[in-house]
């Protein structure tokens, strides 16, 4: 067998490994597919229905945005769930009155409340990252939720105080205390809730299986055993003429 056949199999039998490794790093991640849209165009729909229903508690009133947010970036992986997010406020900020209230534009931004409004994004993405790694585990979607509820409340009590000119204790007051129990039974809510329809959601849109691993071709692998002897043989033969 010629040197530069035993070379090209060894190559071939590289590449079948390499395609085998691609393949296991693919595994699980949803694909964006004419039905991963439509699902986003869907939960981004959700998010406008249910974030203008509120209950007028002061500066900052009680809002079904959140619950919509946590179902939003756990149903699907982040990059959806922040698609659905971002989508969302652009409409709002251009008339579509989805805000809390149902309130528009993008006067609701530079307010006492914008605050909420920006942090959806930061929320949205490191709830949805988290998910993402912990899905198969119910207690990460009730983690990862409060984790980015946490980060929306950093958001919005800065951003408060900020328009405000209101203390620290003051804007805990008004941003924080007040929701605490009503945002604890909305993520034990939308944890039951998208860790029962990710899967469903997962196999609907069509998420990437793992493909089986292809052994490399055994023909491959016997030819570069044999190139290998043919060159130990040479080897052999020249080592003898030189003595």
């Amino acid at each position: 067998m010629k040197k530069g056949d035993i070379k090209e199999n060894g190559d071939n039998a590289d590449k079948s490994v390499d395609n085998a490794k691609n393949a296991k790093e693919r595994g699980g991640k949803m694909q964006i597919t004419t039905k991963s849209i439509a699902f986003t165009a869907l939960l981004t729909a959700v998010i406008c229905v249910l974030s203008p229903i509120s209950i007028p508690t002061g500066f900052v009133p009680l809002s079904l945005g959140t619950l919509a947010i946590y179902l939003a970036c756990s149903v699907m992986d982040w990059k959806h769930g922040l698609a659905a997010v971002v989508i969302f406020i652009a409409l709002g900020m251009i008339g579509v009155p989805v805000f809390t209230g149902y309130a528009n534009g993008w006067a609701r931004i530079p307010g006492p409340t914008g605050g909420y409004i920006i942090g959806y994004i930061p929320m949205a993405i490191i709830m949805g990252i988290m998910i993402d790694k912990l899905e198969k585990h119910i207690w990460a979607y009730p983690v990862s939720m409060i984790t980015g509820t946490a980060v929306l409340y950093v958001f919005g009590t800065v951003w408060y105080i900020i328009w405000m000119k209101a203390t620290l204790g003051a804007a805990l007051m008004a941003c924080v205390v007040p929701f605490l129990a009503f945002d604890a039974g909305k993520i034990v809510i939308a944890s039951l809730v998208a860790y029962k329809l990710r899967f469903l959601v997962k196999k609907i849109v069509g998420a990437k299986k793992t493909e089986k691993p292809s052994a490399p071709d055994p023909t491959i692998a016997a030819n570069v055993d044999k190139g290998a002897n043919v060159d130990k043989g040479e080897s052999d033969v020249a080592e003898k003429n030189t003595k």
